[in-house]
């Protein structure tokens, strides 16, 4: 594939369908948005933040901001795959991006930036990550050359 790493692990992996499908043939934004939802739970549980971790702790995670951009088209039949990293970790939020690629060429399909808070859910106020959790955060940002 061009443009992906072997390395990465994708947090998303799948198929466009004909229902998928807009009045103008292209992948429809709601599907987008699947994939980057699904690619959300995918990163959060590789960093701690699985359903368990909420379970237990009553937090959650919610999203302050998100900026989608469309590159290339995606049409029904095609197979996709998606890969998120962490571009910055404060202490009750982060910021990242998904990256949707067809998954035969590479090509970069479409890219969404997110901001997301580390709350606790029954007061819906945003709280710091635990310690440990943090700690694993910043040792998986993405180094960004200045």
């Amino acid at each position: 594939m061009s443009g992906l790493s072997a390395e990465e692990t994708p947090t998303f992996v799948g198929v466009v369908y004909p229902s998928d499908a807009d009045h103008m043939g292209h992948v429809n934004i709601a599907r987008y948005a699947q994939i980057f939802d699904a690619a959300n739970w995918t990163f959060f549980a590789r960093n701690g933040l699985s359903r368990p971790y909420f379970d237990m702790s009553g937090c959650g995670m919610a999203a302050l901001a998100q900026e989608t951009t469309y590159h290339k088209e995606l049409f029904p039949g095609d197979t996709v795959v998606a890969f998120t990293e962490l571009l910055e970790v404060r202490e009750k939020t982060i910021r990242y991006r998904h990256q949707i690629h067809r998954s035969v060429t590479g090509e970069l399909a479409a890219t969404s930036e997110l901001i997301a808070a580390h709350l606790e859910r029954s007061q819906h106020r945003a709280v710091p990550f635990p310690a440990e959790i943090l700690s694993a955060l910043r040792n998986r940002v993405v180094a960004r050359p200045d």
